[in-house]
């Protein structure tokens, strides 16, 4: 019999550097098997070997290794054999990993940084080199680098740059913990001196950040702390690392940050400067920094790597000196041009996500803030570098991230050969999960262009898009379950999350975006928006929810629980001790059921819902907000309070308190699902108590809904808050409401994930298909009729004469994957048991398609399903991994159970061009 296989550490393969003191392993069943019924770990820890027998057990996922306490840098293998029902299996290929350093007290090496008698503008601020020097007497059999910084590194060892990870040490609430990369550097170390070197910038520690673009939000100096373990034959290890007798100069790099890009001088570059022997320019002693209070621990994510490169699809020259480089391709990443031209030869490169409507320029539009009139204009993401001539290096901005498919470069003599510029795709290193395809080409198109635009999303915290913020938004909430069908999503989840928790305030309330770089300073800060917003801190439940679901890690469950808590009863607080002032008018005496309404504070509500229009406030012209009126000569942060006054007047209450409830429901859920009865029950009384006070204020009494929008139809639907009589009537009036828009969707940011299999679950598969395939304005096929490559912030990011509108990646519309997984290929969560343990094959089809396939990597192995419509026949073929079982859903209504291996159904067809099969 075969053996397990695919055996993984917490969220990861086995690695270096590991922190999590009690690790789990997962692993998938061997293939032929169908149920687990009892696994043996063994293996050995250091020289230490355990075993832990036969474990009566059928779980396979986040299992407790079994071993003995680990130790700082100790090496662990260990393999797995299982008891199945068709006997026992071989044992595994062992997993090994390294744990990494344990304790405060394993570090030796200093915080170090450059000194600066005064800190640069930020934008202006340079990535600086730093260096040490250190001798090993004796052969090496093991050496590794443990290594972190407040800001971005680049690590070097003897003249070579050190691992692939980028951007490292990552985005994280620095104020509470900082990950820990390990390197391996046994082939790097030599026998007599040697070189430790990096390249240390500003990246998100010090660096401008989000909407606001404020600088130093962690901290105003930058620091490095590296240290390296040399183990020899005899037992013992040289240890050397970063100390006060370190230096540090300015090298090429002379300014570096995500919104100003990077600025290089490649003559300034010392030769040599990262290996052995003299080293030119002028060095000064580093400056010892005091040790940060964050814990330093391992990330459970995948590091952001280099993950494609991209050549040019078309390079124009508009008028000499300027080059207008088509990558054909929206991405996140960098640009590596080889072609600098002469020695001094000055260029200037411009990203952007379109084109001007006249195609001569890039328009970078979408790179402003959201607040774009304060932002100053040093051209946001636009790298500057000067050329060390043809013998000299390439210009790679590696301390930086842009969101680009076109490139202008300014100054080159000229021409650029398509073979000298290249773009780099760098994001997080998620395993790709999904696949689709069917027999309508653009429904496939639609599918690649969901997988990059959430590709691009991911760059170490789910970023709502890539070139204006360069945040962690909350609105991960909405788009997690579309992201979870294309990749691989579980560590970034639980790496994203302690962000979260950790920036979340005493209170409860969750910040609109985490990690959160301003802190306490988030309420005082100029145009700050107010935090604890309806639909974004229900991220805190929603997130950690779907990624059990979608991978069984109840211990994320376990470690969220007070973050979920927080924010529900902060919320519960809300509603219960304020009133909205109009229904205070209203009912001077409040009626029994508001006390769980969530009707006051700030919300972007269905934000750029399309329909009905609404003007953006703009301070380029008048505008009334509350009662005021401001112009362009107004002050900024007045402008900015009146905005805010503006929107806390609204009542919101319809919007809000949906999302109250679907927190208190699933949080009642997840309680039980961690066996804390007492809670289950409080929170779904709650919840209970929550829905009825929607009912009898959002329900009139001829059972209409008091807001007529498709948003509040969607979330009454998906969220359970129509009594079952009336989800018919609502799921008609939506389809109403859509007919009545122009067969058009008019949702906004956080229900457009809905749209789609809301209709499909509610009797209306036809029009469903019909948004799905529709083209024109406000339609998902759009974007491949106006050229877009990711998906829009708004339905129209560009217009059919080439006008752009806000974000050009965005994963919001993106979510259409849902859809085209779950509906049109039939593959679904099964609603009580995670990671794909049950699951329902149920294809819906219409639209006229005659075939559809989808193939999904769950945690217990691949999951395929394949339908055809033809000659009156339809057949599906399903693949259903071992461990697991599948609902088999005919669309004629029969049904059947699959267990694990191939099988085969079949049934009437009904019209390929019908609604349903």
């Amino acid at each position: 019999m075969s053996a397990p296989t695919d055996l993984r550490l917490e969220h990861r393969p086995a690695a270096l550097g590991l922190t999590e003191r009690l690790p789990r392993l997962s692993w998938r069943l061997p293939s032929g098997t169908r149920t687990q019924r009892a696994y043996r770990i063994r293996g050995r820890a250091g020289d230490r070997p355990w075993d832990t027998g036969w474990v009566a057990s059928d779980r396979s996922l986040f299992v407790p290794y079994g071993g003995p306490p680990l130790a700082s840098r100790e090496a662990v293998r260990c393999a797995v054999r299982v008891r199945t029902d068709a006997g026992a299996s071989a044992w595994s290929e062992p997993a090994a990993w390294e744990m990494g350093l344990l304790d405060p007290d394993d570090w030796a090496a200093a915080w170090v940084g450059p000194v600066e008698d005064e800190v640069p503008p930020a934008g202006f601020r340079p990535g600086y080199l730093l260096r040490g020097e250190f001798t090993v007497d004796r052969p090496v059999v093991r050496a590794r680098v443990y290594a972190t910084a407040c800001g971005l590194y680049e690590l070097f060892l003897n003249g070579e740059r050190v691992g692939d990870a980028e951007l490292a040490p990552g985005f994280t609430a620095y104020r509470d913990h900082l990950h820990v990369q390990a390197y391996d550097v046994t082939a790097a170390v030599r026998v007599g001196a040697n070189v430790l070197g990096a390249v240390l910038s500003d990246g998100w520690f010090r660096g401008r950040t989000s909407y606001h673009r404020l600088p130093d939000g962690f901290g105003d100096r930058t620091a490095l702390l590296l240290q390296l373990h040399a183990d020899h034959e005899d037992g013992t290890s040289t240890v050397a690392g970063t100390g006060p007798r370190w230096r540090s100069a300015v090298g090429a790099v002379k300014a570096a940050d995500f919104f100003d890009g990077v600025a290089a001088d490649l003559r300034d570059e010392p030769a040599g400067w990262s290996a052995p022997g003299p080293v030119a320019g002028r060095w000064a002693p580093v400056a010892v920094r005091e040790r940060p209070a964050a814990r330093l621990v391992s990330s459970p994510a995948p590091p952001v790597r280099r993950l494609q490169e991209l050549r040019p699809v078309a390079i124009t020259r508009p008028e000499p000196g300027r080059h207008i480089v088509d990558f054909g391709q929206n991405l996140g990443g960098w640009v590596r041009l080889t072609d600098l031209g002469p020695r001094g030869t000055v260029l200037s490169l411009t990203h952007a996500e379109a084109l001007t409507p006249d195609g001569t320029d890039v328009n970078t539009a979408s790179g402003q803030a959201t607040l774009h009139w304060y932002t100053p204009a040093r051209g946001i993401q636009t790298d500057r570098v000067v050329s060390a001539g043809p013998d000299g290096p390439a210009f790679e901005p590696r301390h930086t991230r842009h969101g680009f498919r076109y490139l202008r470069v300014d100054g080159h003599p000229g021409p650029i050969a398509a073979g000298a510029v290249t773009a780099v795709a760098v994001s997080s290193d998620l395993p790709r999960t999904g696949w689709f395809r069917c027999s309508d080409a653009r429904l496939d198109r639609l599918h690649e262009i969901a997988y990059w635009t959430y590709r691009n999303q991911a760059c170490d915290v789910p970023t709502a898009e890539i070139t204006r913020e360069l945040a962690g938004w909350t609105d991960f909430g909405w788009n997690i379950r579309g992201a979870r069908l294309l990749n691989d999503v579980s560590g970034l989840s639980a790496k994203w999350l302690a962000d979260l928790a950790a920036d979340q305030w005493p209170d409860g309330t969750v910040r609109n975006y985490a990690p959160d770089p301003l802190g306490p300073r988030s309420l005082t800060a100029r145009f700050a928006i107010p935090h604890g917003q309806a639909g974004f801190g229900d991220a805190a439940v929603v997130v950690p929810w779907e990624t059990w679901r979608a991978y069984g890690d109840d211990g994320l469950l376990e470690r969220q629980y007070p973050s979920m808590t927080a924010w529900v009863d902060r919320v519960a607080r809300i509603a219960r001790e304020h009133r909205h002032p109009g229904r205070r008018a209203a009912r001077p005496v409040p009626a029994p059921h508001e006390e769980f309404l969530w009707d006051t504070g700030y919300h972007f509500g269905e934000h750029l819902e399309p329909a009905p229009p609404q003007r953006p406030v703009s301070p380029r012209r008048p505008a009334s907000l509350g009662g005021r009126r401001t112009t362009w000569a107004t002050d900024l942060d007045s402008f900015t309070a009146a905005v805010v006054e503006e929107m806390e007047a609204r009542d919101h209450a319809a919007f809000a308190t949906a999302y109250f409830h679907r927190s208190a429901r699933l949080l009642s859920r997840i309680a039980g699902v961690l066996g804390r009865t007492g809670d289950a029950e409080r929170y779904g009384r709650l919840a209970d108590d929550v829905r009825a006070a929607w009912q009898a204020e959002f329900i009139t009494a001829d059972g209409r809904l008091a807001c007529d929008t498709q948003a509040t139809h969607l979330r009454a639907l998906a969220y359970g808050l129509v009594p079952e009589a009336l989800r018919a009537r609502t799921a008609d009036r939506l389809a109403e409401l859509i007919r009545a828009a122009g067969t058009r969707p008019g949702t906004g940011l956080p229900t457009t994930h809905l749209l789609l299999p809301v209709l499909a679950d509610n009797g209306h598969l036809d029009l469903a298909y019909e948004l799905l395939l529709r083209s024109g304005p406000r339609s998902w096929m759009s974007v491949i009729d106006n050229g877009g490559t990711t998906f829009w912030e708004t339905w129209d990011g560009i217009a059919p004469n080439g006008a752009t509108m806000l974000a050009l990646n965005m994963p919001t519309r993106a979510s259409v994957v849902e859809f085209l997984h779950g509906h049109v290929a039939g593959v679904r969560l099964d609603p009580e048991l995670p990671a794909y343990r049950r699951f329902r094959v149920e294809p819906r089809p219409g639209g006229g398609l005659t075939w559809a396939e989808v193939a999904y990597d769950c945690p217990y192995g691949r999951i395929e399903a394949g339908w055809r419509a033809e000659r009156g026949r339809f057949s599906l073929e399903v693949t259903v991994p071992p461990g697991t079982t599948a609902e088999v859903v005919l669309p004629d209504g029969s049904r059947a159970e699959a267990g694990p291996g191939a099988h085969a159904f079949a049934a009437r067809a009904a019209p390929a061009d019908s609604g349903v099969a």
